[in-house]
């Protein structure tokens, strides 16, 4: 679109034709950079060589754990791992598979301080969560504790979620779950290990109950391993009152069947 296509519309949607010129005439004099290390796409976002490479979770998935199945099996079906142990979180959606492909951008948010891509991923989870987030009385990122935010200086996790709730005007609500003790890394850690390693660890403080009681909590995080994590921070918001707790992911493991 032209700056005179985009003034010369400027009587139908103002706000919107204002914006679309003022994102053309950016990209003009700052073009847009691939989010990855591939060559210059024509608007924000990864190369298409990257796109082709994600496994995206576009078809039929458990309606528990968001594992893909190989074909539909109708709505609201669960795997058999589901089926066998309900988890806390009432259901889980995930925009990607974590491989080697997905890996890179996602750990360069949280490790490369690459924040640009957290409206990324929150489009992302726009897309595969969309029904989640439609019932969702708001949107709450998983929390790290006070000593690891203060190194890493940001919640990867909160600023997916906060991006995510602007884009679909939700509430956000960014400290209602609090991480009360440091807990150690869950890599390498085995299903029961990670169980235990975040037992007790997330708690809604006193103060904040009330902005949890009677909603629908869409729980957000980066990556969906053995469920451990989600499933401590989804028992806490229930026992602080929430009817129910969903979460989103921007990727899971392929194999996290079992969340033991």
């Amino acid at each position: 679109m032209s700056l005179q296509d985009g003034l010369s519309g400027l009587s139908w949607k103002p706000g919107a034709q204002l914006k679309s010129v003022g994102r053309d005439l950016l990209d003009l004099v700052f073009p847009p950079q691939a989010l990855d290390a591939g060559p210059r796409p024509l608007s924000p976002g990864l190369s298409p060589e990257a796109w082709m490479k994600i496994t995206f979770l576009d078809g039929p998935v458990c309606d528990g754990c968001g594992a893909a199945f190989e074909y539909s099996l109708g709505p609201g079906v669960r795997c058999a791992a589901c089926e066998a142990r309900p988890r806390a979180f009432a259901r889980a959606r995930a925009a990607c598979v974590y491989d080697e492909t997905s890996r890179d951008p996602i750990l360069q948010l949280k490790h490369a301080d690459r924040q640009d891509l957290a409206p990324l991923f929150a489009r992302w989870l726009s897309r595969a969560a969309d029904g989640l987030v439609e019932e969702a009385g708001a949107i709450t990122p998983v929390p790290l504790h006070a000593s690891r935010l203060f190194s890493r200086r940001f919640n990867q996790a909160a600023e997916i979620a906060r991006g995510l709730a602007r884009l679909r005007d939700r509430s956000y609500l960014p400290d209602v779950l609090v991480r009360r003790r440091a807990t150690e890394s869950q890599g390498g850690k085995s299903g029961s290990g990670r169980k235990r390693n975040v037992a007790g660890a997330f708690v809604v403080p006193a103060g904040r109950a009330h902005q949890v009681a009677g909603r629908n909590i869409l729980l957000v995080d980066d990556v969906l391993t053995t469920g451990a994590t989600a499933e401590g921070c989804a028992r806490a918001l229930l026992a602080a009152g929430a009817a129910r707790v969903d979460l989103a992911v921007v990727a899971r493991v392929k194999a996290a069947t079992t969340f033991s």
